[in-house]
């Protein structure tokens, strides 16, 4: 569903790190969630509104990345393949996460962009003209996200 980048930490976070990894010994681990919340939490998740207009702006998102030339984007000759359907469903539902998360039951514009690039940065192939350029999936995918119409 994402591809979600994580750095190495700096020095002094894997210290912190190491001086909580208890050295010799394992934490023991703790739930967070029980196994009831957590599916009241999917169900919730579930009914987070997207509106029409949302959604239109989702699937325009993913087209653009297919046939660029059609939303005014100069990048057809970057982008040898553009994200399939599942990227479509995969953006909306993360969307809708993004606004639980953040207390609301709607999922706005600002959602969709939130996510955007975890959704989409592996989704896009660059040609081989993009790679020789050092242009990058997440250029494209963030070149999407600011030149697509927002509703």
């Amino acid at each position: 569903m994402l591809k979600v980048v994580v750095d190495y930490p700096t020095k002094e976070e894997e210290l912190v790190i190491l001086e909580n990894a208890g050295l010799g010994t394992l934490p023991a681990p703790e739930p967070v969630l029980g196994v009831e919340d957590l599916l009241r939490l999917r169900r919730v998740l579930k009914s987070i509104y997207v509106d029409e207009k949302v959604k239109r702006y989702v699937v325009d998102l993913v087209m653009a990345s297919r046939t660029p030339e059609r939303y005014g984007l100069d990048l057809g000759p970057l982008i040898a393949f553009g994200a399939s359907p599942r990227a479509t469903i995969y953006l909306a539902q993360a969307a809708q996460a993004h606004a639980l998360l953040r207390g609301r039951g709607y999922v706005t514009p600002d959602d969709v962009k939130a996510v955007g690039l975890d959704v989409l940065r592996h989704r896009i192939i660059p040609t081989f003209e993009a790679e020789a350029e050092d242009v990058t999936p997440v250029a494209l995918a963030q070149k999407l996200l600011d030149s697509v119409e927002v509703p």
